[in-house]
């Protein structure tokens, strides 16, 4: 059985279309463009058939039969809620919930147990390990739909507040708060996928003067601008860009190297630019433009912090503002690294 595609028993035939159900789990404010996606985990295939049966019309399902599996399956999927059973062979359903509370990246997904052990004591021994909620085996599928729903509810409603928490108010970009989470997070799955991460820090140049000359309405306008080009130039999902404070911001851009930094921060330099925003009082053109600092770090060797990473984008962007604005300074991070100087 396929543990990573959307699942489907070869006995059940092809996948029904949605249904007006999903409609049910939208929320005013933030409707979800997409099925919610589920993860059942069982080893036994008929549990798995039943669930599928019960589920697969009006959710996107992956399926697991171990917890090894599932843990796998959560890692590349993020689904949205995971079905989960107790009693499995080399790791049980309590060892799984452990791994995914002690990751910030899987914390909040919330886990139904579904168990053919009963009672008030296993009961509360699920909840207490951190489940939402507890169906007993065999199960019925409406409480099982009902359940789901209620609880994909209840996640959408808690990550609409949760991404409104992490908000610029001003730009719609995220904000400090977001990009200090994130980063740390990005690190560590660079440091353990030994794979690339790259963070771009840039400045408005001369935006001091901008704001005296134009007006504090127009330097709002003129940040606005410039986090929708910056938002529009980074499209992959897992891309960042967030307002670090004032006039600056910061890309974080995961599974990239140097080389192509280095091409997306030309790339944010030219698109700003290319807003041709007028700027009489700029010391380096007579439009708005943007200094930027690229950092790098690649491989599996470097067991320095994320703070250098910052540090070093910190003291690139310095570097471009002082040789002229209006360009790119870059530099990899060293594989024994300590936090770069910036001059006062």
């Amino acid at each position: 059985m396929n543990d990573f595609s959307p699942t489907l028993p070869p006995e059940l035939g092809s996948a029904s279309s949605v249904s007006a159900a999903d409609v049910d789990l939208l929320l005013p404010l933030a409707a979800a463009p997409r099925k919610a996606k589920l993860l059942v985990v069982d080893d036994q295939p008929i549990h798995l058939q039943v669930l599928y049966r019960a589920l697969s019309a009006d959710h996107q399902l992956f399926m697991a039969t171990s917890g090894a599996q599932a843990l796998k399956v959560i890692r590349e999927q993020n689904p949205d809620l995971v079905l989960l059973d107790v009693v499995m062979p080399d790791m049980d359903g309590f060892e799984v919930l452990q791994h995914l509370k002690s990751n910030p990246e899987s914390a909040a997904i919330p886990v139904i147990f579904v168990t053919a052990h009963g009672g008030d004591e296993i009961e509360t021994q699920c909840l207490h390990a951190g489940a939402v909620d507890f169906i007993p085996k065999p199960v019925n599928p409406s409480v099982v739909r009902a359940r789901v729903k209620t609880h994909l509810t209840l996640k959408f409603q808690s990550d609409f507040l949760r991404d409104m928490a992490f908000l610029d108010g001003l730009t719609g970009v995220s904000n400090r708060r977001q990009f200090d989470e994130r980063l740390p997070v990005e690190w560590g799955r660079a440091q353990r996928n030994g794979s690339a991460l790259t963070l771009i820090m840039l400045d408005v140049d001369s935006f001091k003067a901008y704001n005296d000359h134009y007006g504090h309405q127009a330097g709002d306008d003129c940040l606005r601008q410039i986090a929708a080009v910056l938002k529009a130039e980074l499209r992959r999902p897992a891309d960042l860009v967030a307002r670090y404070g004032g006039e600056e911001f910061v890309c974080l851009l995961p599974d990239t190297g140097f080389d192509d930094g280095m091409v997306m921060g030309l790339r944010l330099l030219n698109a700003v630019k290319a807003l041709a925003i007028p700027h009489r009082f700029s010391v380096a053109e007579p439009v708005v433009t943007i200094s930027l600092g690229v950092a790098t770090r690649e491989g599996s060797g470097q067991a320095s912090r994320a703070t250098y990473l910052l540090s070093l984008a910190d003291s690139q962007l310095y570097q471009a503002k002082h040789s002229g604005r209006a360009q790119v300074c870059g530099a990899r991070l060293p594989m024994a690294a300590a936090p770069a100087q910036v001059s006062a």
